[in-house]
């Protein structure tokens, strides 16, 4: 699938690096449906389940946040809980600079990974403890929205 949309990037005249380019939107993409599955882990509940109405902890929307990496400067949106309890592992509070995130993207589309392995891999980079069931609500989310991306209508 990496391979697929490095091509029709090429074919669309995407720009692979900067601000606007591939691999700065792939790694907002990654980090942001990474946080999310975080966040829902920690809540006990997918955003917008009624099973979250009166539980005594929500989200409570998201902060935007900077984040140096090898690729440049990537802003995302870190989600927040009413009760400030969320303690995200793959970008920590307060946390401005991240190393390894293009093996990470590249990692989370590789063909043939395991959630196993892709947990590992997050330990070994972040020192990040992320569960299998985390990983896999996260890799389902990052190619379900590449596969929209790439089936996008194109504006020509």
């Amino acid at each position: 699938m990496a391979e697929q949309l490095l091509a029709q990037a090429k074919e669309q005249g995407v720009e692979l690096m900067g601000p606007n380019g591939l691999l700065n939107q792939l790694t907002k993409n990654v980090l942001e449906t990474a946080l999310d599955a975080e966040m829902t882990e920690h809540l006990g509940y997918e955003k917008h389940d009624a099973a979250g109405r009166g539980s005594g902890n929500s989200r409570n929307g998201t902060r935007s946040k900077t984040v140096l990496t090898e690729i440049g400067p990537v802003e995302i949106e870190v989600p927040r809980d009413v009760d400030s309890s969320f303690d995200p592992q793959i970008v920590k509070k307060r946390q401005r600079r991240l190393t390894g995130i293009d093996e990470i993207v590249l990692s989370l589309t590789a063909k043939g990974l395991t959630t196993g392995e892709i947990s590992a891999h997050f330990q070994d980079i972040y020192g990040a403890s992320v569960s299998k069931d985390t990983i896999s609500r996260i890799t389902d989310k990052v190619v379900g929205e590449m596969t929209e991306w790439q089936n996008r209508p194109l504006d020509r």
